[in-house]
């Protein structure tokens, strides 16, 4: 078949409806100049220019979250110096203070936190001046420094209240030798001048500014790049053929690629992890020594699969609440574990598929993941649709109880994915599969942008897979039962084994040396710690009388044995106290996915329909 043939047709959203204000005001300009002249204050220096404005006021609002990254991280404390004048400024580079002599200063006050409102006075040339403090280097902030600047649009630019289908011009004034490089497509004889169509796509189109390597190639008769700051031992040829494998994976999953150009950005640190999703573009972070061993190298093929499989799910199939974004507050939906736990399920799957790692390095992978599941005791207390829906309150702001309270809608929508595609390959002898769910999502919602609501998405599995999926929905969507894997994995010849050697008596506490302290840093519900009155935070120094560090624990608690009791000499807070601990059986801190014995042909070819090979088989102990 033609590579043309494979193409989807282009995405047909609907028309915007133009708000009041929209209609109401002629064409005008929204243009953005964003300098950086002393790149180590860490300031980018903003000016706004609109021109034709026909309102008493000007209202300007910037993002609290930006869409991929669900927390309100009050983007607009950042902000400083912020000043409103009249006429044109664009001309003047540099950032005055005070301001030029022949601007006309405007009169404005804050109204809300992230709202500013301007007295226009009549005149029909407005600019804005600001700046925004930008240190801190992950995917969804600003960072700026004399090596580089990055920015997300939501982090950095405002956008006005009924006009955000407007488009908008970003000019970048970077520093000598520093070039830039984004998503968004140049405007033609303007230097460094870039255009969005509307306020989605500039706060879905990051910059990276400075001396960046770049590296051009083509996957499916379309251009990529990979965008690299940071020193790290990358080899680049690998790297982009690698790129092109999991590009071609996907593609065919979908039947083709939605955008005419993708860049990956990718930031090279001491020791970082993380991605965000753009429809035409990820921001990758990854510690810089993290390509050495193959485990390594594999987690990071991970990340990239993860993040480029959301330029389908997520960014163009999404859910209802997210299909116009709301940038003042939290967007609420059950459906997260879709949007994020598919994707972790499919980011391990692809790199198999690809040929970039082995049937058994993927069930290492996916062994690790439900080892994580499985000691996480808030996946009996949190179900998966509250998780979705408490993204914003939970998730991204862990505390010492998190573990026994809550489950990440990634970690169990991950395992709940993996056992819907095993139920419908097994029902269907792999003529069907989750695949097939993500296709129909695809073009049922995903090629229009139409949101889907929670009762449309579990409409699309049913139809899929064959099952009536109401009695599954409650117990491990809605519900807080035990993932049956064993029931599920037996039909493919595996089972999961808990790995108990070697193991001490449980405690239910975890010690973590700290500035020379060992320090309990969380306390499982109703295990011995808890019982015995021990709480995070408390400073561990004996057991039975002699000292014992954070390192020394587990090889100290191998001299007893369960229902034994220890004393436990620590300081709550600044006063000593002794406690007494009774110790249980010991629990299970890994689980492994290994095979049964003699499987039988059926499982046998069930394994090779999903994971392309039943060679895994022959090897029970080390699968």
């Amino acid at each position: 078949m033609k590579q043309e043939n494979l193409q989807p047709k282009q995405n047909v959203t609907k028309p915007a409806v133009k708000s009041p204000l929209a209609r109401s005001l002629p064409a005008f300009t929204l243009h953005y100049q964003v300098a950086m002249p002393q790149p180590e204050s860490h300031l980018f220096e903003v000016t706004l220019q609109i021109k034709d404005w026909q309102q008493p006021t000007l209202d300007l609002k910037m993002p609290v979250w930006t869409p991929g990254s669900y927390l309100v991280r009050e983007y607009s404390r950042h902000l400083q110096d912020f000043g409103a004048f009249a006429g044109p400024a664009f001309g003047d580079t540099t950032f005055a203070d005070p301001p030029l002599p022949r601007l006309q200063t405007l009169a404005w006050q804050k109204v809300q936190k992230h709202h500013w409102q301007i007295a226009t006075q009549g005149q029909s040339t407005i600019t804005v001046r600001y700046r925004i403090f930008a240190n801190e280097l992950t995917v969804r902030t600003n960072h700026l420094d004399t090596t580089h600047g990055y920015f997300n649009g939501a982090a950095l630019f405002f956008y006005v209240p009924g006009l955000e289908q407007q488009p908008i011009q970003v000019e970048i004034v970077p520093p000598e030798h520093w070039q830039v490089t984004t998503p968004l497509p140049a405007v033609a004889k303007k230097p460094n001048t870039f255009e969005a169509k509307d306020f989605d796509t500039l706060v879905d189109s990051p910059f990276e500014i400075g001396t960046h390597q770049i590296h051009r190639f083509e996957a499916l008769g379309k251009p990529h790049e990979w965008a690299i700051w940071g020193q790290g031992k990358i080899e680049v040829d690998r790297l982009i053929r690698d790129t092109q494998k999991i590009i071609q994976v996907q593609a065919d999953l979908f039947g083709g690629l939605p955008y005419d150009r993708y860049l990956f950005l990718l930031h090279l640190t001491a020791n970082s992890f993380g991605g965000l999703e753009h429809k035409n573009a990820c921001s990758l972070i990854y510690s810089r020594l993290g390509f050495r061993s193959p485990e390594k190298y594999d987690r990071f093929m991970q990340l990239v699969a993860h993040e480029f499989f959301h330029l389908w799910n997520v960014k163009r199939i999404r859910p209802k609440a997210l299909e116009v974004f709301d940038y003042e507050g939290e967007n609420y939906t059950p459906s997260l574990w879709f949007c994020e736990g598919a994707t972790s399920y499919y980011d391990l799957l692809i790199p198999l598929r690809a040929g970039i790692y082995t049937a058994k390095t993927c069930l290492n992978a996916l062994s690790q993941e439900i080892t994580r599941y499985l000691t996480t005791p808030g996946r009996l207390v949190q179900p998966l649709s509250e998780s979705s829906f408490d993204a914003w309150i939970k998730l991204y702001r862990p505390d010492a109880n998190s573990p026994n309270s809550q489950i990440s809608y990634y970690l169990k929508g991950e395992m709940v994915t993996l056992l819907l595609d095993l139920a419908i390959r097994i029902k269907h002898r792999n003529d069907r599969s989750f695949d097939d769910v993500m296709r129909q999502m695809w073009k049922q919602f995903g090629q229009n942008e139409m949101g889907f609501m929670p009762e449309q998405l579990k409409s699309v599995i049913e139809s899929v897979s064959g099952f009536d999926l109401t009695d599954f929905c409650d117990r491990y969507l809605d519900g807080t039962e035990e993932l049956p894997f064993d029931e599920y994995l037996s039909g493919f010849g595996l089972r999961l084994q808990p790995n108990l050697e070697g193991l001490p008596p449980h405690t239910g506490m975890t010690v973590r040396s700290e500035h020379g302290r060992s320090l309990i840093k969380w306390v499982e519900a109703n295990s011995p710690a808890q019982k015995a009155g021990l709480n995070p935070g408390d400073e561990l120094l004996a057991i039975d009388g002699l000292r014992v560090s954070a390192e020394q624990v587990n090889d100290r608690l191998k001299d007893y044995h369960r229902e034994d009791t220890i004393e436990v000499t620590l300081f709550h807070q600044d006063e000593l106290q002794t406690c007494s601990l009774t110790l249980a059986a010991p629990q299970a801190t890994q689980y492994q996915i290994v095979a049964i014995e003699q499987p039988t042909p059926t499982q046998q070819q069930n394994l090779a329909g999903w994971l392309g090979s039943s060679r895994i088989l022959l090897d029970r102990e080390h699968t």
